[in-house]
């Protein structure tokens, strides 16, 4: 990590609701954004910050989200992330967000990732891959 990973930093990324964002649950006449969209463009809006302020090899896993989904935004809008880095204790940095559409707030919260070694984590994984290959 860089040492220009502080908090107070923040990022914006604007997303575009199609179809793979939304519920079709209600029917197609009431698609929405899902919250589990909503979550994975907040976690890659966190990661796009981090990895303006990472060195090579690095990169990072989440591992905590608090979030109030407030208000629907409808197929075709856009909705638009705000992140501010609240908090760098060694590798893990936390995160406070907001979240937009053209008309409304729809959600805030809270997220927590972990800057890790992209090698040193693909091994890992690879070593639990052959436990469970072994278990199976």
């Amino acid at each position: 990590m860089k040492s220009s990973l502080v908090a107070g930093l923040t990022h914006t990324c604007r997303w575009q609701v199609d179809a793979g964002r939304t519920i079709g649950f209600m029917g197609e006449d009431a698609r929405v954004y899902s919250t589990p969209a909503l979550i994975y463009d907040l976690e890659v809006t966190c990661r796009d910050l981090l990895l303006q302020h990472s060195d090579a090899g690095e990169d990072s896993v989440g591992t905590r989200v608090e979030i109030d989904h407030m208000a629907p935004t409808l197929l075709g809008q856009w909705v638009e992330i705000t992140v501010t880095i609240t908090e760098v204790k060694g590798k893990a940095v936390s995160f406070s967000f907001t979240a937009r559409d053209s008309l409304d707030a729809i959600g805030k919260g809270v997220h927590s990732r972990f800057v890790v070694g992209v090698e040193q984590t693909r091994g890992r994984l690879l070593a639990k891959a052959e436990k469970v290959k072994a278990a199976g």
